[in-house]
């Protein structure tokens, strides 16, 4: 396939696990992120608002922005994002967390199915 006929779009999947330390700290920064959100209507600051104070993954999902990720890459644009964050259990060590199966290698052939880039 010529470059003229890939397509121009590229899917990025980010999957992240991470540990709130903090959690009265991430709360206290989503809840003035909201209150200074001036596109926000006050009916939906005031259901954000309690979300955020109930559950952490609310106020995290609240603080991330996928446009932070790729806003300052040279020669893209960001076109469509949707992220979510849930609690869940971790275990670093259980099987179900080995990164390495999901990154599209196969054992059959050895080819990865993508770029893996892994930062501890």
């Amino acid at each position: 396939m010529t470059t003229s006929e890939t397509s121009r779009y590229v899917r990025l999947h980010v999957e992240l696990v991470l540990e709130v330390a903090e959690p009265e700290e991430l709360t206290g920064a989503a809840l003035d992120r909201i209150d200074t959100d001036e596109l926000m209507p006050d009916e939906e600051r005031a259901h954000a608002s309690s979300s955020v104070r109930e559950d952490s993954a609310e106020a995290l999902a609240y603080l991330v922005d996928p446009f932070d990720l790729v806003g300052d890459v040279p020669g893209v644009e960001l076109a469509q994002a949707s992220w979510s964050c849930e609690q869940i259990d971790h275990d670093p060590d259980a099987e179900d967390w080995d990164i390495d199966e999901e990154d599209g290698e196969t054992e059959e052939d050895g080819q990865d199915g993508g770029t893996d880039v892994r930062h501890p």
